[in-house]
């Protein structure tokens, strides 16, 4: 009887185990299928209008950050307010590139999710497009058909990008393209009340033929650590400190266009095909190396810890580190940033 009743305990233990071991199974976050962004010309002509019809979606669905954002409508708006709160938190530290992944993926789940959208976030190779002013505004991204041109040249304008810009071209509000109509509602800079206003660009070839190059990119690849990559990617404040990031803020955006508004450059749709190479750029450098480099990150939490301060000023982010996108989304680590196709994200590149 004894016999039975520890064969019992030993079986009814196991069983247990079983249950609790499946249990946390089916609580791990798998990535069996991701989806699969493209640069934008290698979409049909079916796909892209696909994807402008969804983002226009989201410039008409009801706004969700009333609260706290004022002026916000839609749910558009909702994603540049975030972006605008948040800038002076997630630019110039060490969790740049992870809050805008995690910024980006929503943005991408939004459109899938609200606007019945089946297609994944494309990106825009702009080193495809750099090799000369003529060449880049014949980039597919500015057609009529897409995201449209410059605007016309203003000599006067209300500056939201890098004041005395040489070599800009435009300005005005953009007269073609599925965006030629926008209205926003918030900026320039920290402005979250209702404040109307026309999509921008001044194109400003100077910074674009520096700064959009295979040679800017590949100098970040060839980054040993991610703070190296990151100080690649993001760059300095002036003109000549200029990488990739800023290349296509201010390259697009020259002294008064949306993209070049550091708070609130997610009122052009381009913002978003823009972080999306960056990120699929972060992705590459990670992938040189994935068992190092998908636990490697470091890098100031306050702004301009570095290398200004030499990390002094407040200490260095950690893979346990969390963001967060305010009403949009809750707290993540660091760590579930880390891997696109980890579970916590599930989407890849081509």
């Amino acid at each position: 009887m004894a016999n039975f009743k520890f064969t019992a305990l030993v079986w009814g233990s196991l069983f247990v185990f079983a249950l609790l071991q499946l249990s946390e199974a089916a609580t791990i976050k798998k990535c069996s299928s991701p989806i699969v962004r493209k640069e934008w010309r290698a979409l049909t002509a079916k796909q892209q209008q696909k994807y402008l019809s969804a983002v226009k979606c989201l410039q008409n669905i009801p706004a969700k950050t009333c609260a706290a954002v004022p002026g916000a409508i839609s749910r558009f708006d909702d994603f540049q307010g975030v972006h605008i709160r948040q800038t002076d938190f997630i630019h110039f530290v060490g969790h740049f590139q992870a809050w805008h992944r995690y910024y980006l993926a929503t943005y991408e789940k939004s459109l899938r999710e609200e606007c019945g959208y089946t297609g994944a976030q494309p990106y825009w190779d702009w080193t495809l497009d750099s090799a000369s002013n003529a060449t880049f505004l014949a980039a597919p991204v500015f057609a009529n058909s897409a995201f449209g041109g410059n605007g016309p040249y203003v000599e006067n304008g209300t500056v939201v990008g890098l004041e005395g810009v040489t070599g800009r071209t435009g300005g005005g509000c953009v007269p073609n393209g599925s965006f030629k109509d926008l209205e926003l509602h918030l900026g320039p800079g920290t402005n979250l009340e209702r404040n109307n206003q026309c999509l921008t660009r001044d194109i400003a070839f100077p910074i674009i033929l520096k700064c959009l190059t295979a040679t800017a990119v590949d100098k970040a690849l060839a980054a040993e650590n991610y703070q190296a990559f990151d100080m690649e990617a993001e760059g300095g404040t002036t003109p000549e400190a200029f990488t990739y990031h800023a290349g296509g803020h201010l390259g697009i955006g020259g002294a008064y266009g949306t993209i070049a508004d550091i708070y609130a450059s997610p009122g052009d749709p381009l913002f978003y095909l823009h972080h999306a190479n960056m990120d699929r750029i972060w992705w590459m450098w990670q992938s040189q190396d994935l068992a190092t480099r998908l636990t490697d990150i470091s890098g100031p939490i306050v702004q301009f810890g570095y290398p200004f301060s030499n990390n002094t000023s407040g200490g260095n982010v950690t893979l346990d580190f969390k963001i967060h996108l305010n009403e949009l989304a809750g707290n993540v680590t660091l760590e579930q940033m880390m891997n696109i196709k980890g579970g916590d994200l599930c989407y890849d590149y081509v």
